[in-house]
């Protein structure tokens, strides 16, 4: 499906990934991308009421689920995180499930559209509530230190806009001072919804509220999905190792409007998304491979051809399957009986 080349390649820092991984990465950036793309689709045709969209965010996502070990590692994401969900190992069609609220889904077709979970692959699911999953998500690495679960970490995710919320420096200052096996990655697009980011903080960098709590920060190119595995690679092998936390900040642009029901013309130009789309890094990791021989122009079309066809094949499936029934209503509501009133 994605075949080399057979010329020499040209060298570049790889961070100990293979060509395999490489193509993962990427894999997973397209699928992320298609998967978002059908979202808005099935929404703008009246089959789903909602989806979310994280172009721009491929790359960051990407990079950090490769760092990601299944098994042991646990991820408390945020709404706008397909992709990172996916790169650990969600599959099209659970994803495709959310959006269309079917009975086989894992909440029963109850929750929103991106809130996924899953207890084998050891994905939370979250709140829309801004921040409200870092606290859980520190409980978490709590349990793991206090258990002396040796080698696992937890991986939790936020927006620009949550670093705003109580919860996020109340869950920052926790960590710190318990030395907790969290790593913190702040995926900052620049916009919180429709408020930009000079009108959230003074400061633009997010990454130097680490020092303020006693932990290390790192920021990275958050369109650089290399980049970002080798930063959050190093603050989750420190974590599992017993060296605490970290304040990861991704830099990274979202291209699309909040979600669908919002219209970001209102508030930035269309001038200003085409000069930012050139960072685009789907399209530029693509030419990365190809150039850098990991990937030729027939394997990329390849691969690009295999994830249309499997996110097709998911999206019919998902629509095919029943909603739940009337009568599951109150089930996994109350304890012992559904009907609590009688």
């Amino acid at each position: 499906m994605a075949s080399k080349s057979g010329t020499a390649k040209a060298s570049f820092e790889r961070h100990g990934l293979t060509d395999e991984q490489l193509v993962q990465m990427l894999r997973t950036m397209l699928m992320h991308r298609r998967l978002e793309g059908r979202g808005f689709e099935l929404n703008r045709q009246g089959k789903i009421p909602f989806a979310s969209a994280g172009e721009g965010h491929e790359a960051v996502q990407a990079g950090a689920a490769m760092a990601f070990v299944r098994g042991k590692d646990i991820l408390v994401p945020y709404y706008r995180d397909l992709g990172l969900d996916v790169g650990i190992g969600l599959s099209p069609l659970e994803v495709l499930l959310s959006l269309f609220a079917r009975a086989a889904d894992h909440s029963g077709g109850r929750q929103f559209p991106h809130h996924y979970a899953s207890r084998k692959l050891g994905l939370y699911s979250i709140s829309s509530v801004l921040a409200a999953q870092l606290p859980h998500a520190v409980g978490a690495a709590y349990a793991i230190k206090y258990r002396k679960e040796a080698g696992r970490a937890v991986l939790t995710t936020t927006g620009d806009g949550a670093t705003s919320e109580g919860e996020f420096h109340e869950s920052m200052n926790f960590a710190a001072v318990h030395k907790l096996p969290i790593v913190f990655l702040c995926e900052n697009n620049e916009w919180a919804i429709s408020t930009p980011l000079a009108k959230q903080m003074a400061n633009p960098n997010i990454v130097d509220r680490a020092a303020g709590y006693g932990m290390p920060g790192k920021q990275v190119n958050g369109f650089d999905p290399i980049a970002c595995y080798a930063a959050v690679k190093e603050a989750m092998d420190r974590a599992r190792s017993g060296g605490g936390p970290t304040l990861i900040e991704a830099k990274c642009y979202r291209f699309l409007a909040h979600t669908t029901d919002d219209d970001d013309r209102t508030y930035r130009s269309r001038e200003e998304v085409a000069e930012r789309r050139k960072d685009d890094p789907v399209p530029n990791f693509e030419r990365f491979l190809v150039e850098r021989g990991v990937l030729t122009a027939e394997g990329l079309e390849d691969l690009k051809r295999s994830v249309l066809a499997e996110a097709n094949e998911a999206t019919d499936r998902a629509e095919a399957m029943p909603y739940p029934a009337p009568s599951d209503l109150y089930t996994n509501v109350y304890a012992d009986t559904h009907q609590p009133w009688r």
